[in-house]
């Protein structure tokens, strides 16, 4: 953290609608999710109501910590407005919960989010950069955070490579999320100007310098950071819990 810059910390989760729309397969900013108590009731309700799904009810019980339990757990991706990918999955609560990132290097930007937003890494252990593998597919490095109460995963930009190779035919590198459906995150600052310095001395690009808005009351600006993923910056905003 910035000497207390960040002591009020908020989550906001920003949609913008870009044309033509974008898969979030390339970018930074891969989905967000939500939890469902009774997961298999939860999807047959959606089914029920039309919802369209990018990815069917899934059993992957056997994956890092699931592996062994007793309960099931499943995962499903909606296909939301503008090709937005919204997971469900089996949780104690049925409300949003985390986002899911990729990155060419997990464990740095997981780093980074620690240092300049406190996120809390979630394990006591090393962060290792060893690979691995679910069902041929690399899910690691990775790192797994909190702030406030929603959960940040990253995974290596090689699993989106490997799963959705039809999306990357004509592309190499990562792309920005600016213009995508989920057009970038948000967290609120004690003080914005402060911020932007103390960030710009350590070399993080600001892209869009202070602005305003409800007559003044609202301040916000805009930074990059890792793997291109856009981040506003919001002045006074959080409630503190």
């Amino acid at each position: 953290m910035l000497d207390g810059v960040w002591a009020q910390k908020s989550w906001m989760l920003f949609s913008k609608v870009s044309s033509p729309p974008q898969w979030e397969l390339t970018s930074a900013i891969w989905h967000f999710g939500w939890g469902a108590e009774d997961m298999k009731a939860t999807y047959q309700k959606q089914l029920d109501s039309g919802t369209k799904f990018f990815t069917p009810l899934t059993d992957i019980s056997d994956i890092g910590v699931n592996k062994g339990a007793t309960g099931l757990f499943y995962y499903a991706y909606v296909e939301g407005p503008d090709h937005a990918l919204i997971e469900l999955n089996t949780a104690g609560h049925h409300r949003f919960g985390h986002l899911h990132m990729f990155s060419e290097d997990p464990v740095s930007a997981g780093e980074w989010y620690m240092k300049y937003f406190g996120a809390i890494r979630r394990g006591t252990a090393p962060p290792s950069r060893e690979p691995r593998f679910y069902r041929d597919v690399p899910i690691g490095p990775s790192m797994s955070l909190t702030m406030d109460n929603v959960n940040m995963i990253i995974y290596p930009i090689a699993y989106s490579r490997k799963a959705y190779p039809e999306h990357w035919k004509n592309q190499k590198e990562m792309s920005s999320t600016k213009g995508h459906v989920v057009d970038h995150v948000g967290f609120s600052v004690d003080n914005l100007a402060e911020s932007l310095e103390k960030l710009r001395k350590d070399g993080v690009k600001v892209t869009d310098e202070i602005k305003s808005a409800a007559g003044g009351k609202i301040k916000y600006a805009f930074i990059e950071g890792p793997d291109k993923i856009r981040i506003e910056l919001v002045e006074g905003q959080a409630v503190k819990e």
